[in-house]
């Protein structure tokens, strides 16, 4: 006989108003950041929250890659647009996110009822790479909300020439980056007025 689970302990419920405003309403891009610096734990920490968000059958192809050395923020640095450089050189944290070209080879680990698909993916590196760069994407969103969540101001950018970028700290071509995430605690100016959002009935629709 199984235990008989207590299933409203289990069951989602409404985040009250403060955490919605954290995460979505009130929460902006940041472009500018407090000197307080962010610790190696409270990085580790951003992805361990992330790490449980939802991907296609648990696939997990999102890599991070935290540039804290000042000689590693300059090689970066040197790959971002021009409008990006002195933010990302001024951010107390920085995070590369790229997806694992191969990530498949992980199937057996993440997702050991569809270890089928290692060969059938190996031998389709189109789809690898689709499915490779839609989940990372997903992944990319719940990293934010993770900084966010964890009472940091998240600066996302794809401003950089991520061809240089991966010849730099990626030479074997495995990873790809797909965005860059300066990470602090904002300044007092660090956001700009919030931009229009497209209207219910631009985006909703019922059949």
């Amino acid at each position: 006989m199984t235990d008989i689970v207590d299933l409203p302990t289990h069951l989602p419920h409404r985040l009250d108003d403060e955490a919605r405003a954290q995460l979505f309403t009130d929460a902006r891009t940041a472009s500018s950041f407090a000197p307080t610096p962010v610790t190696e734990a409270e990085l580790a920490e951003i992805w361990d929250l992330a790490k449980w968000a939802p991907t296609a059958a648990n696939f997990q192809p999102l890599r991070v890659t935290y540039v804290n050395s000042e000689s590693g923020r300059a090689r970066l640095v040197s790959h971002m647009a021009e409008g990006n450089k002195a933010k990302t050189l001024a951010a107390p944290a920085v995070a590369v996110l790229a997806f694992d070209s191969r990530f498949h080879e992980h199937i057996p680990t993440v997702a050991p009822f569809r270890a089928a698909l290692v060969p059938v993916m190996e031998e389709n590196e189109e789809m690898r790479i689709a499915s490779s760069r839609f989940n990372s994407a997903l992944q990319a969103g719940y990293f934010v909300l993770a900084v966010r969540a964890l009472g940091f101001a998240a600066g996302p950018m794809g401003g950089f020439d991520a061809d240089a970028l991966d010849a730099e700290f990626f030479p074997d071509g495995r990873f790809r980056s797909t965005l860059v995430v300066n990470i602090g605690h904002p300044t007092h100016d660090s956001y700009r007025d919030r931009g229009p959002r497209l209207d219910h009935s631009d985006v909703v629709h019922w059949a």
